[in-house]
This record gives C-alpha cells, structure tokens and sequence, in this order.
C-alpha cells in the first residue's frame, strides 16, 4: 500500500479513537502551559555502530535543550540489535555531561532486572554530578525477552511481582538514613531524586496512584488503554510527600517535516522497525523507503498502524492538528515525544518544528 494511504489510515484511527471529555475535563483549567519533552532509544542505524547512536543522542539533547525542551528520556532495553540505551545509568551520565540545563532521565530503568540498591547508588551518583536535573522512571517490564531476563536476573521470584515492594525500597534507600539503618545507600540517601511510574496498562495507573507518584503512559507503542489508565490514576491517586495532584505524561511519536509527504516518507523508518518487531527481529533501524506497499501484508499493516496509533506525522499544520487533539483529549500535563528518524538532521529538524508547535499551543 502506498505510503499515502498506510498514513491516513493512521490519521483516521487516531481521530476517531479519541474519546470526547467528561463535562468537568472540559471545565478543568488549560491555560497550563504542556511540557514537551524528548524521549529517545539511542537507535542503532542500519550500517552503523553503537557509537554514532550515542554521538546523535547527544547532538540531539543538546539540540532539545536549545529549543526549550524540559527532560530526555533514555530507555532501557536489552538484546535487541537496534537499540543501544541498554547500560541506561552510563548514558544519562553522557548525556547531562553533554548538556547544561535539560533534566536527564530514564523513561525507564526497568527495575526488576536491578537491585534497588545498585539504582540508588547508581542515580544517587548522577544527581550528586549533575544536581537538580536527574529523573528517574520505573517500568516492571523486563526490556526484552523471558531469556534475557532470566540472564539479567536469576531469582527465583518473578521481578514483575516483585514491583510494588521493589519501588518502596528504593524509595527508602533515597530518605535520610534512620538509627541503626544496616544498609544504605551512598551516594543515594538524602537526595531529592524524583520518581516516576511509567507504564502501559491498568496496573502501573493503579500503582501510580496509589502510590502519590507522577505517572507516564507508553501511548506511543501502547495505546488501547490510554484512557482507561489516565481515568484510573486520577480518580485513585492519593497525595504523597512526592506529589500533591496528578501529574500526566503521555507519550507518542512525532514525525514533523516541512511537508506532509516527507513526513510521511520519514515515518516509513518507524513502520519498519514495528513490522520487525511483530516478526520477532531485532535489527537495526531500517532506513526510510517511498512505499511500503510489499513490505508488509494488510494484517501487519492494520497491526502496526494500530500500535502507532499515536503518531503526529507531516507537515507543522498536520503535526499542530494532532498535538491539538491529544491534549484536549487527554488533558496532559506534558508530552513525552519519541522521534525516531533514520536520518539525523530530519530527526533534529522534526524536533524543531514539534517545539515550535508546542510554543504557539502555549502562547
């Protein structure tokens, strides 16, 4: 199918999977000003090395930075041959030498392949370098296959279940030590280190809330329950010491270009690794092609479509459109964007056009 047609497809699932907002959404405040920030997996490009990702991450955040983006996110993941952002804690260390002011994180350390222990000393050593500007996001998946998590992490105990109680004792290593504490964690306790759940399902909203924790949804690979979620966190969330009021991130991918049809030439990147994904392989990210008619048939296409459901993609108009209604829709208090473009300067160019979106959304 032509790319033409793969997009409006894509264009017409996201407008009509919008849901319409209760009454009282409508009524809440939007004079708020949306954070826009940068999510990024480090890609590995087809005919590349791990080291030209790590150097195009950091042009990257540097280039975010300038252009008035709050955080960047790096992802932790594992065995997979297009993704280098596995040893997580080193590259936000590069990342906020590289930079001055952006806050650097994890979207997200996935914790049950860790010691809270060693994530405490580890983020504790990060916000002691590089103070006031270190997030970090927890996910209870495993960033890869069962056979890669069991070599990550040869307990007995499944780490998923061991989630809820694996976030607590982080919490505690980052609190002022008590009267004979056996175990802490230095550097770690004391520091005001933010935490943030992320997740794709009811579960991780569930927890965020019960939890007094700010909450990001992986709506950009995850969409079907968006808004199941993001009603759950806010009706159950419990105020904490952390957070006094829901805080919302919602994640998508946005593919901007000065025109529509280049935008769409760009995403083709984006279908490609997804396609890839859905045939259990894990390569490097293909480089943009004019079609993918051929590439792909019409159950994968409808199946890919379906999980990048959440993709602003074209022209500034097109992608202001679709940023527009993602906010009204889910009264966000910051977009988490993923930019995924085989082509660096595209990818640094896409980032400048969403900013600009972004201002005059706020102005």
């Amino acid at each position: 199918m032509p790319v033409l047609r793969a997009f409006d497809m894509v264009r017409k699932l996201w407008m009509a999977g919008m849901v319409v907002p209760t009454a009282l959404e409508q009524e809440m405040n939007r004079e708020k000003p949306v954070l826009y920030s940068a999510f990024d997996l480090s890609s590995i490009l087809k005919g590349s090395t791990a080291a030209q990702s790590f150097q195009n991450s950091l042009a990257l955040a540097k280039h975010t930075e300038k252009l008035g983006y709050h955080r960047y996110w790096v992802a932790e993941h594992h065995n997979i041959a297009g993704i280098a952002s596995s040893a997580t804690s080193v590259l936000i260390g590069y990342l906020a030498a590289g930079t001055s002011r952006i806050r650097v994180g994890s979207g997200g350390i996935m914790l049950p392949n860790h010691a809270p222990l060693v994530i405490a000393e580890q983020f504790g050593t990060l916000e002691s370098m590089y103070p006031g500007r270190i997030d970090l996001g927890l996910g209870r998946a495993p960033g890869g296959d069962s056979r890669t998590a069991m070599a990550l992490w040869r307990g007995v105990e499944s780490g998923a279940s061991r989630f809820p109680r694996d976030v607590q004792e982080l919490q505690a290593y980052f609190r002022t030590a008590q009267n004979q504490q056996s175990v802490r964690a230095i550097p770690g306790e004391g520091l005001n280190v933010p935490i943030y759940l992320l997740g794709s399902s009811d579960f991780s909203a569930r927890m965020a809330a019960d939890f007094g924790l700010p909450f990001a949804f992986a709506s950009h690979f995850a969409p079907d329950l968006l808004r199941t979620a993001l009603d759950l966190y806010r009706q159950n969330f419990r105020p904490s010491a952390a957070l006094q009021k829901p805080y919302v991130i919602v994640g998508l991918n946005a593919v901007a270009a000065d025109s529509d049809a280049e935008g769409r030439r760009l995403f083709t990147s984006l279908q490609q690794r997804f396609l890839q994904m859905m045939r259990n392989k894990r390569e490097e990210m293909p480089p943009a092609v004019d079609s993918m008619e051929g590439l792909w048939s019409p159950q994968e296409e409808a199946a890919v479509n379906q999980k990048l459901l959440y993709s602003a993609v074209g022209s500034p108009d097109s992608v202001r459109q679709m940023l527009q209604k993602l906010i009204k829709n889910t009264d966000a208090d910051e977009l988490m964007i993923n930019g995924d473009i085989f082509d660096q300067s595209a990818r640094l160019r896409s980032f400048e056009i969403v900013a600009s979106v972004m201002q005059s959304l706020n102005s």
